[in-house]
């Protein structure tokens, strides 16, 4: 049995992202920004997708969706595309809990001179309002906190975050990657003015992401070029990529409502299953949270019988046994390192190296919750007995 568990880190591509991909590489190949009747028929596959992912967001108008590469390339266009309009260093507010492709632009702006203030989170991973409120400063200028973390699942306030942002002028971005696709997403409503998205995690294929800007406000470009995409992200556009982006858009927000209440449910499933259980924590928060998502850490006592276990070993014995998780973040799950998003919520190190993480899609099914659940049990008996033979292991039925 194959079950995958790691649709966080990537979705499969759904059949009619691919054969919409197909069907433009082989009928609107030609280059959008050329005149001819090739070129024109892919600036009409373009465009079609742009109004499909802004409809996603309830974007005013397609033309505030810029295509990227991923969501890596749009949280890099948001911020950088901001702060290289200032000559001299600012002051720049993330919170402690953010993607490496917003905490890494941040860290090298640190080294620029830019001051930058990272908001602490409570236990669960959530931001108190009123600490942004009390981190503004005369010169900050521009506000990036992630909506949905992919690590602890948590979701952010993003709508009252935006709107203490509003209140002093200061632009406000988010990373919106996990969220996207799985929740409703109303960028009138939440009030931001950049939000970034990636096709992979909406069952597209990868290589493609956007940046909603609002339409009054300005970025600087990452790249010089031939100015393609209202000259903010030069470079011929992935057309096809960018076409399955757009389909599985428009079938994603017709999905969403009812997949959102089934992967809660499969959520709670899985998180009920180990109610009692002292080895493993639940982390995040539950109540504020992603509607797939599910994430543990191991608890000190599972520690104090298990000397040399980390997440990574969980990660590489459920794929012995054929289910695909995550220890923590995919892009750091090949270093042994503290998570830096379990460390911001107060976890010590040993703890920090200790989580896994587990989401769920549209292939997940309540006998994959299930078997799962018994697999990951029969490891935790089996590690602590191997470890100490003579441990009484007590684990709920």
């Amino acid at each position: 049995m194959q079950i995958y568990l790691d649709y966080s880190a990537t979705t499969p591509p759904r059949a009619e992202a691919i054969a919409k991909m197909q069907e433009v590489m082989a009928k609107q190949w030609g280059n959008p920004s050329s005149l001819h009747a090739w070129g024109e028929r892919s600036a009409i596959a373009l465009e079609i997708a742009r109004l499909q992912v802004a409809n996603l967001i309830n974007a005013v108008t397609s033309e505030s969706i810029v295509f990227t590469s991923g969501g890596t390339e749009a949280d890099n266009l948001a911020i950088m595309g901001v702060v290289n309009q200032y000559a001299t260093p600012q002051h720049l507010i993330i919170s402690s809990v953010e993607h490496s492709a917003v905490s890494q632009p941040a860290k090298f702006l640190e080294q620029q001179g830019w001051q930058v203030t990272r908001l602490g989170v409570n236990h669960q991973g959530r931001i108190n309002p009123l600490d942004l409120q009390a981190a503004i400063q005369p010169n900050t200028v521009l506000i990036s906190i992630i909506y949905g973390q992919s690590e602890i699942g948590t979701l952010q306030p993003i709508e009252k975050l935006a709107s203490i942002a509003r209140r002093h002028n200061i632009l406000f971005h988010t990373d919106a990657v996990q969220v996207a696709g799985r929740l409703p997403l109303d960028v009138q409503q939440l009030g931001v003015d950049l939000l970034s998205m990636s096709a992979h995690k909406i069952y597209s294929v990868q290589g493609a992401g956007a940046l909603y800007i609002k339409p009054e406000i300005n970025l600087l470009p990452l790249m010089g070029g031939g100015g393609q995409e209202k000259k903010i992200r030069s470079g011929t556009q992935a057309v096809p990529t960018i076409a399955a982006f757009g389909v599985a858009s428009e079938l994603a927000a017709q999905e969403m409502l009812a997949e959102a209440t089934r992967l809660r449910a499969l959520r709670d499933r899985l998180f009920d299953y180990f109610v009692g259980c002292p080895y493993l924590i639940p982390t995040g928060d539950r109540l504020y949270r992603l509607p797939h998502h599910v994430s543990f850490v191991l608890s000190d006592l599972f520690a104090s019988q298990t000397k040399n276990v980390t997440g990574k070993t969980l990660v590489r014995e459920l794929n012995l046994a054929g289910i695909g998780i995550s220890a923590g973040s995919a892009c750091h799950s090949g270093k042994l390192n503290p998570s830096p998003i379990l460390l911001a919520m107060g976890y010590d190190e040993l703890a920090a190296k200790r989580g896994i993480r587990l989401t769920l899609g549209k292939d997940t099914t309540e006998a994959d919750i299930d078997w799962t659940a018994m697999v990951l049990k029969q490891i935790l008996r089996r590690l602590i007995c191997a470890a100490n033979p003579s441990s009484n292991y007590l684990m709920m039925n």
